[in-house]
């Protein structure tokens, strides 16, 4: 919690003084975020401040940043997989104390997520104006401070900043906090790989009866496997990336699809059969190869609603193919209306989604010229394909845990109760929507 603490504050006072700094002698903060701002809405092809970059203005930011899938698109299944299925963030919350711990848990890092743009985006925009347009910063025509360094690769930005503007204290225990917020991460991680190699590898194929003093020994054993690996690794893959970020996140999108509709489905849907899971599975990455190798120009969030909505349908396909089943009593008659009521809803919203860019798309490779289509394009409508997908396969389960009489065999009763909230979580919750919404609004 420390850490955080010191990672959130030092970045918000690294903004503070950097964006004091471009203003001059007599201006604040706020006049050099206005310097900021003017400058790069003066440049008709920036989109550094656009949270929906289009297509026709800047095609290659469009490829990390696909217009609406940011909103509808491919993140949601990026951010469902780290935050609803990682495992390092899983042992996290089984740390609470109890569930409505873990609820507030989650919102409060909803809100710690709001600052990310205060924290991160805003100081790389400045240090990206400072560094390209110097003739434009009175801070610097003024000679009000000396920078030193520089900006090779934009993830050199924000070392730059906190080398020149963060002051001394504030600096040291910056760069403390990252350092420990690094070396927390890369236990935990470390502690996931060794837990779930020694408990559902090791024991359950190699070593059946293994003792505790095994376990413990094999997982030491792996994790510092993994940190070898890692340390090799890590040079090759990331030593010559702009963007480490960008490089992690796409590469993550191989995995991630595969993971939301196996452990999602297999999580909520009774039917849910373990030969889909598994066939699922093993064929995400390749999947994922494929569509690297084929659409090597399609954005990497585009190409994970497409495996996405692959792996879904095959492994609806196989769950319904699969004959191993066991009779099973509906749920109550309470819970059968909710669930058919939110199928219902759930699916009017997906089935909207879906027309609505099929619609658009069958006119733009049509040769419309209709400016409202081809707008549609360089926004990436195509990713409401993918929302309506994910929504779609939220019907499936509501519809059929209140509808079917058979379930897989090693399914699991859930108790509804778990997913209930507070009045507290609600109005959190609908607080961190209304800010990303303004947010929208603000810098569409």
């Amino acid at each position: 919690m420390l850490q955080v603490v010191f990672l959130v504050g030092g970045g918000l006072i690294t903004a503070y003084f950097a964006l004091e700094a471009v203003s001059g002698a007599n201006g604040g903060a706020w006049d050099g975020f206005v310097i900021i701002f003017d400058k790069l809405k003066s440049l008709p092809e920036d989109t550094h401040f656009n949270l929906v970059v289009d297509r026709a203005l800047s095609p290659d930011a469009f490829k990390d940043l696909p217009g609406i899938a940011a909103v509808v698109g491919g993140v949601w299944l990026t951010n469902l997989g780290y935050w609803g299925f990682n495992q390092y963030i899983i042992q996290k919350g089984l740390a609470a104390k109890s569930l409505d711990e873990a609820k507030k848990g989650l919102i409060f890092a909803g809100f710690l997520k709001i600052l990310i743009p205060f924290i991160v985006v805003i100081p790389g925009i400045t240090a990206y104006v400072m560094y390209t347009y110097p003739q434009d910063i009175p801070g610097i025509q003024e000679g009000y401070f000396n920078v030193h360094g520089n900006i090779n690769v934009s993830d050199d930005a924000y070392p730059w900043l906190i080398r020149n503007f963060a002051p001394v204290g504030i600096k040291g225990l910056s760069f403390a906090a990252l350092a420990a917020a690094i070396i927390s991460s890369l236990a935990s991680m470390f502690n996931s790989t060794s837990t779930i190699f020694t408990m559902d590898i090791y024991k359950q194929h190699i070593n059946k009866k293994a003792s505790e003093h095994q376990l413990v020994k094999i997982g030491r054993i792996t994790a510092l496997a993994s940190l070898v690996i890692a340390a090799i690794a890590v040079q090759p893959l990331l030593g010559g990336l702009d963007q480490a970020f960008q490089y992690i996140q796409e590469y993550s999108g191989f995995i991630y699809p595969g993971i939301i509709v196996v452990f999602g489905l297999g999580l909520l849907w009774k039917r849910a059969s373990s030969n889909a899971a598994v066939w699922t599975s093993i064929l995400t990455i390749p999947m994922g190869i494929l569509f690297k190798v084929a659409f090597p120009d399609m954005p990497f969030q585009f190409r994970m609603g497409y495996i996405f909505i692959v792996l879904f349908l095959i492994f609806v396909a196989l769950t319904y193919m699969d004959n191993k089943k066991v009779n099973v009593e509906l749920p109550v008659e309470e819970d059968r209306k909710k669930m058919l009521k939110w199928a219902r809803f759930t699916f009017i919203i997906a089935l909207t989604c879906l027309v609505s860019a099929a619609i658009q798309k069958i006119m733009y490779v049509s040769g419309s010229s209709n400016a409202t289509v081809l707008y549609l394009e360089n926004i990436g409508f195509e990713a409401l394909f993918f929302f309506g997908a994910l929504i779609s396969s939220i019907s499936l389960f509501l519809y059929s845990n209140s509808k079917d009489v058979v379930k897989d065999p090693k399914s699991l009763v859930i108790n509804l109760e778990l997913f209930k909230t507070n009045k507290g979580f609600a109005i959190g919750a609908i607080g961190i929507c209304a800010i990303y919404t303004i947010l929208y609004v603000m810098f569409w």
